[in-house]
């Protein structure tokens, strides 16, 4: 039987939800609500829901700004291990929480089809996942959740898009999420030069390869708004054919020229090679989107 909870409904209540590990099992309940049919409809059309301008979070985790956050290390002591592992653990919670505002803020707003949906969800559910094992791992190592600072740098870069969901997409998956894919490689290395095979092995076989699929996610919906912008009477399902027969080798001039639109009105500072070329590539997107934006930033700042 069937909730008449809706999905966006659902996705409020994991965001209104301090406790990070709860708001990872929640998140796991919802999705496989969602992925199992037991939530029905994603949204109520004549319903107006509230999203939360920050997520509820505790209290148990000292904010610093960026700048002021200490040297993580390259992973040769314990100590910086733990504070490597505490850094993605804390990326991991606002992960979550980035999943689920996609669907809450922008999923009815945008009239996005059901697929939009399924993929955040599986994306929420891969973030729950991270942080719960990663957590689970920093214990391994001698610490915790909260015994380190943090900076909330992610969220604050997130509601910058609040009212654009090309924005959201473009910033967060597509620069954020693909910086992820082109340092990860660097760390596994660092954890298995220090002795630690295990963290490597989770972040190799797990995170990493997850990772890249929801950078795909990024690439594959802000496709998918740009052509439907482009084909105002289209048919959804024709639009769906276009994206998924579009490949990374011959993308769309148009569609690359409005990334490149986005990222510069919402992003300060240069896209920061080395880029990890082929794991970009397997998320759908070729040199044109980024290497142009790292180059024309970068002249920017010697001018």
């Amino acid at each position: 039987m069937g909730s008449s909870e809706t999905l966006v409904e659902a996705a409020l209540r994991v965001l209104n939800t301090g406790d990070p590990f709860e708001k990872a099992r929640l998140g796991d309940q919802v999705a496989n609500q969602w992925l199992q049919g037991l939530i029905a409809q994603p949204y109520d059309s004549s319903q107006e829901l509230t999203v939360p301008d920050r997520p509820a979070r505790l209290n148990n985790v000292k904010l610093v700004s960026p700048g002021m956050m200490p040297k993580l290390g390259k992973a040769g002591s314990l100590q910086s291990r733990q504070a490597i592992v505490h850094s993605l653990v804390h990326t991991e919670s606002w992960a979550i929480d980035l999943s689920w505002d996609i669907i809450a803020r922008f999923g009815k707003q945008e009239s996005m089809p059901r697929d939009f949906f399924t993929d955040f969800v599986k994306v929420a559910q891969d973030e729950g996942r991270h942080f719960t094992l990663l957590a689970k791992r920093l214990e391994e190592l001698g610490s915790s959740y909260g015994a380190l600072p943090a900076h909330d740098g992610l969220w604050d870069s997130a509601m910058a898009t609040s009212k654009d969901l090309l924005g959201r997409l473009a910033i967060e998956h597509c620069v954020h999420e693909a910086r992820g894919l082109d340092v990860v490689p660097t760390t596994i290395s660092r954890f298995r030069n220090g002795g630690d095979d295990q963290t490597a092995d989770l972040l190799e076989t797990v995170v990493y390869p997850e990772e890249i699929t929801h950078c795909a996610a990024g690439v594959k919906w802000f496709r998918y708004l740009c052509l439907r912008t482009r084909n105002q009477e289209g048919d959804d399902g024709i639009l769906m054919l276009q994206l998924l027969n579009s490949g990374s080798g011959d993308d769309d001039d148009q569609v690359v020229k409005k990334f490149h639109e986005v990222v510069r009105t919402y992003f300060r500072g240069p896209l920061k090679p080395p880029f990890n070329e082929a794991a970009r590539r397997a998320a759908g997107f070729g040199p044109q989107w980024y290497e142009p934006l790292a180059v024309k930033f970068a002249a920017a700042e010697l001018e």
